[in-house]
């Protein structure tokens, strides 16, 4: 059912490369700083070249360590969960060393090659595959990148069916600050479709520019001498360029949804993290709290700083199987899940920033969701440095995948990845019950 998705991806010549023994694996990224003679952060205090900081935390090799440590290098929200209410992911191995990714890459190979952390594989609910890597295990958090978005777009769906947030509003009635910026008649649907006209480039790799100083306004980047005290929320100030009309391309800015969260917290009177906390992660059964990164006043990155356990990542693409209830509770509208699958704008993604990165695919954007289409559509979180949630609702099968690959974003690593997703969900499709 899946094979139709990716045939662009797999005869794009410049995401693969072919290795003398046949297999085809990624392209290289940078040359990694030989650790060889010091582990990260072992010692009391660590040697200096093995130090993590803020400075140097989201580069290999450093990151491998700080990703599972981040609240360590970051201040940071508690997102609880209940202990005594966790749902059952019973096991059900599925042995995965036949499947073969290109016809030659294992699936062991596989997550060499992407870097992972850790990988939780689900289906119908059971827990076929399960493992760890880099001092990772089942009860380490690591941090989702931009898939935190997408478990914002599941929680705008429970305040839009609240009636607490209106989509078809613009984000100006809650957050009245930006009503002089280049937001200025952005709706809160603009917002999570990433289609709000505003400039700005997200350029993971800029030295410069106000992509360092949004970091650096969220507290993920050290400030320099003579740097102003700065805030996420203040940030917003500088954001008066526009990039067309909203309800345009799509245009990827991830301040859009530290914004949206802005909104939440206004329209309900609530801190996010205590919204995320009883609304989402309690009611889905997480097993162990989450948390949030936040700026010097407390404000939350809801762009990319949530972190959570990879089971609990799964546990959130198994409740979007079960649309959006658990147990027989509802806790996502099964309507707004529906409305993932059904919408968002595919001429808008044609014409937007990551059409080359998927080049080829029928795809689209909706409520901080990607969706992959074809018999069986895909629904998909995607962050930097190879942090995925795949959810296929007609197979039921959920694939969630945590990394700590060197590039923000290696073309050739997500192809693989997409096309390694592709092969798992054909061998677990046909697998009895």
């Amino acid at each position: 059912m899946a094979r139709d998705r990716l045939t662009a991806l797999n005869t794009n010549p410049f995401c693969t490369i072919q290795t003398p023994n046949g297999t085809i694996q990624p392209t290289s990224p940078p040359e990694r700083i030989d650790m060889s003679d010091t582990a990260l952060m072992n010692g009391f205090p660590p040697h200096h070249e093995a130090q993590v900081t803020l400075a140097n935390w989201r580069t290999a090799p450093f990151s491998r360590w700080a990703f599972h440590h981040v609240r360590e290098i970051v201040a940071s929200a508690d997102i609880s969960n209940a202990p005594d209410a966790v749902s059952a992911l019973p096991s059900d191995p599925a042995d995965l060393d036949g499947v073969r990714i290109d016809g030659a890459s294992s699936f062991t190979e596989f997550l060499s090659a992407t870097d992972t952390d850790g990988i939780v594989i689900l289906r119908h609910g059971r827990m076929v595959h399960e493992s760890y890597a880099h001092g990772m295990d089942a009860y380490t958090p690591h941090i989702l990148m931009s898939v935190s978005k997408s478990l914002l777009g599941l929680l705008a769906g429970i305040l839009v069916d609240d009636g607490a947030l209106d989509p078809d509003a613009p984000v100006a009635r809650y957050v009245p600050e930006v009503a002089a910026t280049a937001y200025a008649g952005a709706t809160i649907r603009h917002l999570l479709d990433m289609r709000a006209g505003v400039e700005f480039d997200e350029n993971y790799l800029a030295t410069s520019g106000p992509i360092i100083a949004y970091r650096k306004a969220q507290n993920w980047n050290p400030s320099e001498p003579g740097d102003p005290p700065s805030d996420l929320r203040s940030f917003y100030a500088t954001m008066t360029g526009t990039d067309g009309p909203h309800e345009g391309r799509f245009h990827y800015v991830s301040p859009n949804t530290d914004l949206l969260g802005w909104a939440m917290e206004r329209a309900t009177g609530r801190r996010y993290a205590d919204l995320m906390s009883e609304r989402l992660w309690r009611p889905i059964g997480a097993e162990r709290s989450a948390y949030i990164t936040v700026d010097r006043l407390g404000a939350p990155r809801c762009a990319g700083g949530f972190c959570a356990t990879v089971r609990d990542l799964a546990r959130v693409g198994q409740l979007l199987v079960q649309r959006g209830t658990r147990d027989g509770r509802r806790i996502v509208p099964a309507g707004w899940i529906d409305d993932l699958l059904a919408s968002g704008d595919a001429g808008a993604w044609a014409k937007g920033d990551f059409a080359e990165l998927f080049r080829g695919a029928s795809m689209r954007y909706r409520s901080q969701w990607y969706v992959l289409d074809g018999t069986a559509p895909l629904l998909f979180g995607f962050g930097v440095h190879g942090q995925h949630l795949f959810v296929d609702r007609a197979n039921e099968i959920v694939i969630a995948k945590v990394s700590s690959q060197a590039l923000p974003i290696d073309e050739a690593r997500a192809a693989l990845t997409m096309r390694s997703v592709q092969a798992i969900i054909e061998a677990l499709a046909d697998r009895p019950r």
